[in-house]
């Protein structure tokens, strides 16, 4: 039995090899001929998975350590009787870290008040719904856009993209990337609909790149269309347009979901996926040893005198701070894919114990609803 693995993918060497060949290789690297022999794949968006690499190989299972599932042609792999996962909702709190992280940078470094905004979401699945869950405790007034779920469980809940549009001072979209229509999502924010926004608007993306129309989405920054935007995906990454890249509040390559908490997340989902399929006796095994991130795991907040967007600003970029990742960026255009194969120790907030001291009962409520565990001092 042989499994080709992405060589990217953290917590799996030694996890197989006692019942499998195993093969190690950078994404791009994953070539028909080495799969032609292989029972399995585990594997990442850089790696294609279509006709072209599949066509006469022994696969008949393809894992994916990721909530997208674009780089898998699903159809041609259902009709050839191959097995494909992907692993959703692995990292949607590190999404939500990442949010909410661009939310209270954003706040602080153009002096508005969250509980003064409207945060419009856009897809409201497994990581919607938590960035709308964290906006909510940072006192953001949330509307809700995501017409396969208005369709299924009724529109009381949700908001037409218009809508969102119209009435959002920030827009953030969690969408999977889709041609087809009724729920298309490519160029979703194209060229007119970037249009329609106000000069008072952010846009922020971390789903899918295309999503976004990057040519139009600069020309409209460059023109005064927006106040700022966001992205974590690009058009064409790994190369980059250097032009928006600066145009940007805040760039970054492709890791809002790149916390080590969710990274064990995906891989465990792949495992299990892979076990179930080959009948390996790993259908229980979950990733371990997480290591622990550069800042103290455990910390004290001293909130005498702040006011509750201040603390949690605070607590949030203690354990992430999106603009040391924007500045990384910045500083190394040409390595994008190196910035994210070497991605530095990010735990998410429930790994983080907050001492608070002078705080209000509010206060310490918020932070522990966040998922920090909360001591009194």
């Amino acid at each position: 039995m042989k499994i080709v693995c992405d060589n990217k993918i953290p917590f799996l060497k030694g996890v197989l090899e006692p019942f499998a060949e195993v093969v190690y290789l950078p994404g791009k690297e994953t070539t028909p001929e080495v799969v032609r022999d292989a029972d399995a794949l585990i594997t990442r968006t850089r790696t294609i998975c279509n006709e072209a690499l599949l066509k006469d190989s022994k696969v008949k299972v393809i894992a994916t350590a990721t909530i997208g599932f674009d780089h898998i042609d699903t159809a041609w792999c259902e009709a050839n009787g191959i097995v494909w996962k992907n692993a959703p909702g692995c990292n949607s709190w590190s999404v939500e870290q990442y949010i909410a992280s661009v939310l209270v940078t954003l706040a602080r470094n153009y002096g508005f008040d969250l509980a003064e905004k409207t945060l419009g979401v856009v897809g409201v699945g497994n990581v919607g719904s938590k960035v709308a869950r964290v906006a909510s405790l940072l006192g953001m007034k949330v509307l809700l856009n995501d017409p396969p779920r208005a369709r299924r469980e009724g529109p009381d809940a949700f908001v037409s993209l218009d809508e969102v549009c119209a009435e959002s001072d920030i827009i953030t979209v969690h969408v999977p990337l889709q041609k087809e229509d009724p729920d298309a999502t490519w160029h979703l924010f194209d060229r007119a609909r970037l249009a329609s926004l106000r000069p008072d608007q952010i846009l922020i993306n971390s789903s899918r790149g295309p999503v976004v129309d990057n040519r139009a989405l600069k020309d409209t920054l460059q023109g005064g269309g927006l106040l700022t935007a966001v992205l974590d995906v690009w058009e064409g990454e790994p190369q980059l347009d250097p032009e928006l890249v600066w145009a940007l509040a805040i760039s970054t390559p492709h890791i809002a979901g790149y916390s080590a908490d969710g990274k064990a997340n995906g891989t465990t989902m792949s495992v299990q996926t892979v076990a179930r399929e080959l009948g390996l006796p790993l259908t229980d095994w979950v990733a371990s040893g997480i290591p622990a991130p550069a800042q103290a795991l455990t910390f004290t907040l001293d909130a005498t005198g702040k006011s509750l967007q201040e603390v949690l600003t605070e607590a949030i970029l203690h354990t992430y701070d999106v603009s040391q990742d924007s500045n990384a960026l910045r500083g190394a255009l040409d390595q994008f894919e190196k910035l994210r194969g070497d991605y530095p120790v990010r735990r998410e907030f429930t790994a983080f114990t907050l001492r608070l001291q002078g705080g209000t009962p509010e206060m310490a409520e918020r932070l522990a609803k966040i998922g920090f565990k909360v001591e009194i001092i």
